[in-house]
């Protein structure tokens, strides 16, 4: 479990293609001084399991499935990550309750810069509408955000200069692809609450295979 309190911005330094997988070479210092084989490492909020670490460095296999629902697979050597180790049992939880599992991937539609904040505006995929609510939780690119205003195709987000300077979200402009991971609460009260109504579970939405980019 995460936090979507981004501890370090890392460097993607090799991306080996293998068909329908990708493995990943990954430099972050401070996520790498205690990982080892098998740790889990968020990159831009998609839970991934260590490899190899050698010098600062770490790898990591995305399979198919996570290539498919998360912007990864779009990554190039140079490309700045958001990086996140898991959460310890005994720590205070900064954000809001992270997995690393991306349900769908949205574009930044605009960026409105203001005296010492931006706030941003996301496409948002129709599946994933119901779960976002105006100062909500959603975790983008692995960041924990508050939603300032949501609507049926789009949300927004204002970003501290915190936020800004240390995360990819200071970085990235309009048409940037972003991965989202909605409040996971708020999916498992949608389920108690059908099941409760219909005396049956409902059926997964799967998400989408490419962002959804409704015109400003």
């Amino acid at each position: 479990m995460f936090t979507g309190i981004v501890e370090e911005l890392g460097e993607i330094r090799a991306v080996e293609s293998a068909g329908d997988s990708a493995r990943l070479t990954i430099h972050g210092p401070l996520v790498t001084s205690d990982a080892v084989h098998g740790a889990s490492i968020a990159v831009n909020g998609v839970c991934l399991t260590v490899v190899d670490v050698t010098d600062q460095t770490f790898t990591a296999d995305v399979i198919k499935e996570t290539l498919d629902r998360s912007g990864l697979g779009v990554l190039a050597p140079g490309a700045r990550v958001n990086l996140e180790r898991p959460v310890r049992v005994s720590d205070r939880l900064g954000g809001h309750i992270v997995q690393g599992h991306v349900d769908g991937v949205g574009a930044i539609l605009s960026r409105e810069p203001g005296e010492r904040w931006d706030v941003v505006t996301v496409s948002l995929p129709p599946a994933l509408a119901r779960y976002v609510a105006d100062k909500g939780s959603i975790t983008v690119d692995g960041v924990s955000l508050t939603v300032v205003e949501a609507a049926a195709d789009r949300f927004s987000v204002a970003l501290i200069p915190t936020t800004l300077a240390l995360t990819t979200l200071g970085r990235k402009g309009v048409g940037d692809l972003v991965n989202l991971e909605v409040d996971v609460v708020a999916k498992y009260v949608e389920r108690m609450m059908t099941a409760a109504n219909t005396g049956t579970a409902p059926t997964p939405t799967p998400a989408p295979d490419a962002p959804v980019v409704p015109a400003p």
